[in-house]
């Protein structure tokens, strides 16, 4: 276990330490959202020949891999930042800023894209509402939340998840009794699962990538580490925690649904194909509940935790003067870094706006982002546990992050042409900024 605090590293504590580990678990909740499958539900059934849930259990296994290197950073090193400090750390300042500006890829986008969603589902509900109005109006709500501290957040939080979680169990309920009385012909099967006639290993592989953005976002409760009692043992404990949990939950809802509705190709829309299957499990009340729910889970909650991560990041980045110093400004009453989190909240505005009309672009952006910063914390595992410290761990310090660089690298493979040139001109702009910092003197090393 690693005795090394937040001060041991130069830092005071400015941010509010309150969270316990059960906030940190409900935070991560949020984040992932634990109905994540309702919004892709279709496109993993069509990808996966209806064998979604062995899909989404290698999604899981794939990312328990990636959350051992998490864990294993966030205790040897307690800071705000997230893949940043930990690479930075871990390795050299330069490839902790890189690893860092390509997190932002992801983080940055994350909250326009769930702003997106959210603000479009509600339209669709309700066309008279203006999604541009309801973007502004989500954006307005969150970053004051965000300001109020993180106390306040955790308990609004709260709520958020309470009422994901019923709407949840409303379906899952509804579902059973739908499939105990066979409608539309369902039954309790292992197909899902296990499809003897239709059996492919590389079809299920070829769902996996779709399967698995539905995880994306427990890595954000790293960046609560200078929150949280119990530093980066608690954020290590919230990781799994959240992934097994979230995990059980997705499986339960997609094996549902999937014997509810197993043929995609009666889907009329991909995106609306989890609605269509609440629909005809519980009526048309049941499909408004689950699309209402996911709207709201996208446009409100995730994207609240989303800015947050996002914000302390710009914090930990702006405080070692590699970003503007305006950046790590805490507020005097609400111990937030509210600078950082005004920015975002003007981000998603103009980034939500401008990508309306093209969500798989910013989805690409998105996840191109997260992937890549995952390939660069398992490889940084690797080089401070067994080169730095000399550690003899084969499972946790090598293997481990091996199968973590191979599961995220074949998904990454899978990315189109024009989303790889966008990483790597985002990429070259990060080395830029880099540089100009180190040529205007700035501190820019932080090896320990």
């Amino acid at each position: 276990m690693s005795n090394n605090t937040l001060e041991s590293f130069g830092y005071k504590q400015e941010l509010s330490r309150t969270l316990e580990l059960k906030d940190l678990v409900i935070y991560g909740f949020i984040f992932i959202v634990p109905i994540a499958p309702f919004g892709i539900f279709g496109h993993v059934m069509s990808a996966s020949g209806g064998m979604i849930v062995t899909a989404y259990i290698i999604g899981l296994i794939g990312m328990l891999f990636t959350a051992i290197s998490y864990s294993q950073m966030a205790k040897e090193f307690p800071v705000a930042g997230s893949v940043y400090s930990y690479v930075s750390k871990g390795t050299n300042s330069f490839a902790g800023f890189v690893a860092g500006w390509i997190m932002l890829l992801d983080y940055i986008l994350i909250p326009a894209l769930l702003y997106v969603v959210g603000a479009l589902a509600i339209h669709d509900i309700f066309p008279s509402l203006s999604p541009i109005l309801l973007i502004i109006a989500f954006v307005i709500f969150n970053t004051y939340i965000n300001i109020r501290g993180i106390s306040f957040t955790a308990a609004f939080n709260k709520w958020m998840l309470a009422a994901e979680l019923i709407v949840l169990v409303i379906f899952l309920v509804v579902g059973v009794m739908a499939i105990s009385n066979n409608v539309n012909g369902a039954v309790f099967s292992i197909a899902p699962v296990y499809d003897v006639d239709n059996f492919s290993l590389g079809l299920i592989i070829s769902a996996v990538p779709i399967a698995v953005l539905s995880f994306l976002g427990f890595d954000g409760i790293s960046t609560l580490a200078e929150e949280a009692k119990g530093g980066g043992e608690a954020v290590s404990k919230a990781i799994f925690l959240v992934l097994f949990i979230i995990g059980g939950l997705f499986i339960a809802q997609t094996w549902v649904a999937a014997l509810i509705q197993p043929d995609a190709e009666q889907f009329s829309n991909l995106d609306t194909a989890f609605y269509e299957t609440a629909r005809i499990a519980g009526g048309e009340w049941l499909a408004v509940l689950t699309a209402g729910t996911t709207a709201i889970a996208w446009g409100v909650a995730d994207s609240l935790v989303a800015q947050i991560a996002t914000a302390r990041i710009l914090y930990s980045m702006g405080r070692d003067k590699i970003l503007p110093t305006t950046l790590s400004k805490v507020h005097p009453r609400y111990k937030t870094p509210y600078i950082s989190a005004l920015l975002v909240g003007a981000v998603s505005i103009v980034v939500g706006i401008g990508f309306m009309s093209n969500l798989a672009l910013l989805t690409s952006m998105v996840t191109i982002g997260a992937l890549t910063a995952f390939l660069i914390l398992n490889v940084s595992t690797i080089y401070y546990f067994v080169f730095r410290k000399k550690s003899y761990n084969f499972f946790i310090h090598i293997l481990s992050p091996i199968i973590g660089i191979g599961v995220v690298g074949y998904i990454w493979s899978g990315f189109e042409t024009y989303t790889i040139i966008i990483g790597v001109v985002w990429a070259l702009i990060g080395v830029g900024i880099y540089y100009l910092a180190k040529m205007r003197g700035q501190q820019v090393n932080m090896e320990i």
